[in-house]
């Protein structure tokens, strides 16, 4: 895997939130606690104005990583050009350690349909995702992270686990895993496997970046909203995931029903005293 220059010199235990419109006014003088900012890459590629110049003043101030949502790597046609093009050269202002997106699909035939669409866990897929990320990893010099997305649908076809899948993807294409803790819980809840056990099969070595979340479980299925407090259940298999694959950069995503930066900041602590805390337990096993 390609590494990170700021991966090797700086922790790998740094919190972070991300830069949210709400908070543009407060954040970047008052972020105690805040060692990073993740950058909702489509939120900035296109935009001048006070988005770029907020996004100019938070690079002098934090690290800024940038997470994406159109590159749609399971799409069947070419990745789109004009986007990468875009991303690039948001990438070239930013200067960021790694950039991301999802292993999933969100446009077909020149429509964007505005969500992160489910693939088969197939030998097929594999293979097109993986040529997809070289082909980025090709234009884009830079260590390219995959995140495990949220789906509530099963596609037919089964070839293997999404564990598997996830694991074949992320070494075959040589690239990072940013890992959503939440999103494992919310599948292993809602499509019943065990959500340690998919940690546990995890490639070591390769998560740059965890994602904390809230969830919605009112209902039948559990819907991964990022729009609440982040769940006891997900602090716990977090604390799992750092005993099993070590630290990494984790950041709190609340992206509807966004608070107050207060209770932002707050929770962003709360995650800060969660990886503490795991950490605790494994210098105490290993005395």
């Amino acid at each position: 895997m390609m590494k990170s220059p700021a991966a090797e010199t700086q922790s790998t235990e740094l919190f972070g939130v991300g830069l949210r419109r709400p908070h543009f006014d407060e954040i970047l003088d008052h972020h105690p606690g805040v060692d990073f900012l993740e950058v909702l890459s489509e939120n900035f590629m296109t935009f001048g104005g006070r988005p770029r110049e907020v996004l100019k003043r938070a690079r002098e101030r934090l690290p800024i990583v940038l997470h994406g949502v159109s590159l749609s790597l399971g799409s069947l046609g070419e990745l789109n050009q004009r986007y990468l093009e875009k991303l690039a050269q948001l990438i070239d202002f930013v200067r960021p350690p790694w950039f991301s997106d999802h292993l999933s699909w969100a446009a077909h035939g020149g429509v964007e349909y505005h969500d992160l669409i489910p693939l088969p866990f197939t030998e097929e897929a594999v293979r097109h995702v993986v040529k997809k990320i070289k082909q980025v990893q090709d234009r884009v010099r830079l260590p390219f992270l995959l995140e495990n997305p949220s789906y509530y649908l099963e596609l037919p076809g089964k070839e293997m686990s999404e564990a598997e899948f996830v694991r074949e993807v992320v070494t075959r294409a040589d690239c990072g895993l940013l890992l959503d803790i939440n999103n494992v819980y919310v599948n292993a809840t809602n499509h019943g496997y065990d959500a340690h056990a998919f940690i546990e099969s995890m490639p070591t070595g390769r998560v740059l970046q965890y994602h904390m979340a809230g969830h919605d479980a009112s209902g039948e299925m559990i819907i991964d909203t990022h729009g609440s407090h982040i769940a006891p259940e997900v602090f716990a298999l977090y604390q799992h995931a750092i005993l099993q694959l070590g630290t990494a950069w984790t950041l709190v995503e609340w992206d509807n029903n966004i608070p107050s930066l207060e209770v932002l900041l707050e929770e962003n602590d709360r995650v800060r005293h969660a990886a503490a805390q795991a950490l605790g337990r494994a210098r105490a096993s290993a005395a």
